[in-house]
């Protein structure tokens, strides 16, 4: 929580005000005992009525105060919680929008959302009960066993022995629960785990008749997860029953004690009704104080893996070379090695390759082959281990990260696209674009019929992931996002794979026709989508092997392989 202590500037004010006002509850909440006391003693032992009805006026402006000063108090540790939340959740936001794919790869996207989420929400509600209670349970404790000794020395030395031996049996509870606790949360990520995969995996499970097998393995780790939380629920049930047991025999000892002095005349009926309540203040503090600690726990946990997070650290974005438009070369990799993080071998091997303007460079491969990691490699998704990569002659890790981006256009394998509307994805492309030029780009990418065809044209909804579109209309929405934005080089990641051959033959024909000198990087499995290209690069194990269509099917046993495979020993074109 130290390293997130930044985040609460702006609400410091309030995490100050919150646990004032709970002090100046739990000083209204010690003097109730003392009231009752005197209403009895002096009050009801000698029928004084106007004296009973003015301290139960008094009872009652005490609870009148101390309510307003606990809805005050809860007023001031919610704004701090939900403040320190808000700064959090967008500094992590923001934070992880700037890491780089490698780390992004390291850390999980999963994990990264559970600490946007979950992580948040219990770092929030930590904050929440610390502001509250941290301070006024213990308050309220050492207040009641001083009050007590005020009242009666000697009957509240009953006190002294009840107070340690609630203790130990509330935290011996407590920390014995919190690793359960920690077992209970693997076994819920396992339980969840398996129903996502159920629910992502749905049309695969039924496909392979695999619906018993699921049930089953997610009945296992449910029953799992239930033995786990039945054991540490049985456990941590034993603090009510065992406290009260121990309350009520200090509580008997008490008015025993209590009594004895009352027949003596030492004390007052009164006092013993004082102590009695004293010690159940005590008892209720004791058991807010043990949840206290155990909802810190978790929430300092998560704090951790938050902080772990923010310690990554991110793409600079800084460079001081430019890129040269006047450059001949758009692209150049010079002996260009790649490993992945953990890898043991390269996914790249010594690539060397220029790709002039107006040039289109097919890619193709195995898959594993390192297609989509080489051009991952152009806008610096990923550095390069060895050798160096350049834009417009600039080295790519030389370059302000805003500046070779805004040049570079790029479709993914996995077509993406965001809730809102069609025009609104065609607009990050670009934020200026008319309406006709994104018409002329949804033609490029052979998208105009269905859009036009969808009801509210640009402004037909788009769900969740584009849901509500095929894969083949998904792919060819999201060509035509990055054709709209006019990029120096365009890079299409096997970005046609849902389309027929006819659709991606009218595709590439079209974004030919308006290449100009932009720079097009086609990554493929089919050799007709590349067999025109100015340049093929045919990856193998990291390796490369350049050349045009027939130079290829005449030196590289691979590249010819792949050819005859899908046409079946004939030239097609």
């Amino acid at each position: 929580m130290k390293k997130l202590a930044v985040y609460l500037k702006g609400v410091r004010v309030q995490c100050v005000l919150a646990p004032l006002f709970k002090m100046f509850e739990a000083i209204l909440e010690l003097f109730v005992p003392l009231v009752m006391a005197s209403i009895i003693d002096k009050g009801i032992a000698v029928s004084d009525k106007p004296y009973i009805f003015k301290m139960c006026a008094l009872l009652i402006m005490l609870g009148a105060v101390g309510l307003a000063f606990s809805i005050t108090a809860q007023y001031f540790s919610a704004r701090a919680s939900v403040g320190f939340a808000k700064r959090l959740r967008h500094a992590l936001f923001e934070h992880i929008g700037k890491l780089s794919f490698e780390q992004l790869d390291s850390a999980g996207t999963s994990t990264l959302i559970t600490r946007l989420t979950s992580d948040a929400d219990s770092v929030q509600s930590g904050l929440n009960l610390t502001l509250r209670l941290l301070l006024r349970s213990p308050f309220v404790v050492v207040g009641a066993m001083i009050m007590a000794f005020t009242v009666d020395s000697r009957a509240a030395m009953t006190f002294a022995v009840v107070i340690p031996l609630l203790s130990i049996v509330v935290f011996g509870i407590m920390f014995f629960c919190i690793p359960l606790y920690k077992k209970v949360r693997l076994a819920l990520d396992r339980v969840l785990c398996t129903a996502r995969e159920s629910l992502v995996g749905a049309r695969v499970i039924r496909a392979f008749c695999k619906e018993e097998e699921q049930a089953k393995e997610f009945e296992q780790r449910n029953d799992a997860l239930t033995a786990i939380q039945e054991h540490t629920g049985r456990i941590s049930a034993l603090m009510n029953p065992v406290t009260f047991v121990i309350i009520n025999l200090g509580i008997a000892a008490l008015i025993y004690s209590g009594a004895l002095r009352v027949d003596a005349g030492i004390i007052t009926q009164g006092a013993v009704v004082a102590l009695y309540n004293y010690m159940s203040q005590i008892l209720v503090e004791l058991v807010k104080f043990a949840n206290l600690i155990i909802n810190i726990t978790k929430s300092v946990a998560c704090a951790g893996r938050i902080s772990s997070v923010l310690e990554m650290p991110v793409e600079s974005g800084e460079g001081t070379a430019s890129v040269n438009s006047e450059c001949d070369n758009a692209v150049e990799f010079r002996n260009v090695s790649f490993a992945y993080a953990g890898a043991g071998d390269n996914s790249l091997e010594e690539i060397s390759f220029t790709a002039a303007k107006g040039e289109t460079i097919g890619i193709i491969g195995s898959t594993g082959s390192g297609k989509t990691t080489l051009v991952n490699l152009i806008p610096a998704f990923y550095k390069a281990s060895r050798g160096s990569v350049l834009v417009g002659g600039a080295d790519v890790n030389e370059i302000p990260l805003a500046q070779l981006r805004s040049k570079i256009a790029v479709v993914p394998q996995k077509a993406v696209l965001f809730k809102g509307t069609i025009r609104e994805n065609m607009l990050w492309g670009n934020p200026n674009a008319s309406d006709g030029e994104i018409m002329k780009a949804l033609e490029i990418a052979q998208a105009a019929d269905f859009v036009a065809a969808k009801q509210g044209g640009l402004d037909a909804e788009v769900e969740q992931g584009g849901r509500n579109f095929s894969g083949g209309q998904r792919q060819r929405l999201s060509v035509a996002r990055a054709i709209i934005k006019k990029a120096d080089i365009l890079i299409l990641d096997d970005s046609s794979s849902a389309l027929d051959y006819a659709t991606d033959a009218a595709m590439r024909r079209a974004i030919a026709a308006s290449q100009g000198d932009s720079v097009v990087f086609i990554v493929s499995q089919r050799t007709s989508s590349i067999m025109n290209a100015d340049k093929i690069i045919v990856l193998d194990d990291g390796k490369a092997e350049i050349g045009t269509h027939e130079q290829l099917l005449a030196s590289s046993a691979v590249y010819r392989e792949i050819h005859l495979s899908q046409f079946d020993g004939e030239e097609s074109a």
